[in-house]
């Protein structure tokens, strides 16, 4: 309701007639509903600032003034945010959510799930998440896709820390593809992870003798165990080397001789003797230089031919 005062010259007799009409006006301006209405200081078409006056009256300026911010008594707040409907960007947001100065939810990580619907709050900034903000694990491996080295996985296939598929014997194939578990170290293996040729680590004798040690025969009781295995293979051939200290004809019985202590020992633990044959390369195959005590440790070997 509006009520405009021109600057007229009163006669006495009207003051009394304006006293009366100020008195029937005054209770119908107290009772007006609290809806906000255009003031006279400020007239125009874009309210700024809404104060209430002290009869309880909501009157707009057309320019914002921080010392006259909107008061919310004025206009309602319909989804009860604390944010005045005409500033509430985001009306209708569920009761108890925390908003913004704007009333919307509030997204305290970032990542595009407000908190209300957030199931996992903290998300480091950058993170692709899902529609419970909880990152993406998008092969499914354990891994979230932020840290996952090895992303696409197969279903199902272990994976380490880093999402990668384990290779728990370390022949290069992961386990999940690995049709010939537990290789022994250092075994060259095929596609499948099966060995076709195996150097036997650490596979010693005593001094000048082909007398296995006690740490090689457990070395030799997980070989045993890797090859009965195998349903592929048809033959296993133990080959001998040894270094040049000594003749070469001395070093060519050793080296037979150890071959064939290494067969015999795999024969004991169960590997069929049929697909075993054996056979002594003397100093004849180094593949180390003979002139360092490494070189020679490592030319003093065992291997074997897997068919």
């Amino acid at each position: 309701m509006k009520i405009l005062f021109a600057n007229i010259n009163l006669e006495v007799g009207m003051q009394t007639q304006l006293k009366k009409l100020a008195m029937v006006m005054v209770p119908m301006v107290l009772a007006a509903p609290a809806v906000a209405e255009k003031g006279f200081l400020h007239e125009g078409t874009d309210p700024g600032s809404v104060v209430r006056t002290g009869y309880g009256e909501c009157w707009t300026t057309s320019y914002r003034d921080p010392g006259f911010p909107i008061d919310p008594t004025c206009f309602g707040d319909a989804d009860g945010d604390g944010v005045a409907d005409p500033s509430d960007k985001c009306p209708d947001t569920p009761e108890g959510t925390k908003v913004d100065a704007d009333g919307c939810a509030l997204d305290s990580d970032g990542d595009g799930v407000t908190d209300d619907k957030d199931k996992c709050p903290g998300t480091p900034k950058g993170t692709k998440v899902d529609a419970d903000g909880c990152a993406l694990d998008s092969d499914g491996d354990g891994v979230v896709d932020a840290k996952d080295k090895c992303p696409g996985t197969p279903a199902g296939a272990k994976v380490d820390a880093n999402g990668c598929a384990l290779d728990s014997d370390g022949d290069g194939v992961a386990d999940y593809k690995d049709q010939c578990p537990g290789t022994p170290a250092g075994a060259k293996v095929d596609t499948k992870g099966c060995a076709s040729q195996i150097i036997l680590r650490n596979v010693n004798f005593e001094l000048n003798s082909n007398q296995l040690t006690t740490e090689s025969m457990v070395i030799l009781d997980g070989v045993a165990s890797s090859l009965k295995s195998r349903a592929d293979i048809s033959g296993i051939q133990v080959i001998g080397h040894t270094d040049s200290s000594g003749s070469a004809a001395y070093n060519q019985t050793l080296s037979e001789k150890r071959a064939q202590a290494v067969a015999d020992y795999l024969v004991s633990q169960g590997v069929e003797s049929g697909s075993l044959s054996s056979k002594g390369m003397g100093e004849s195959q180094p593949i180390a230089d003979n002139s360092t005590s490494e070189g020679r440790a490592s030319n003093r070997r065992v291997e074997l031919q897997v068919k």
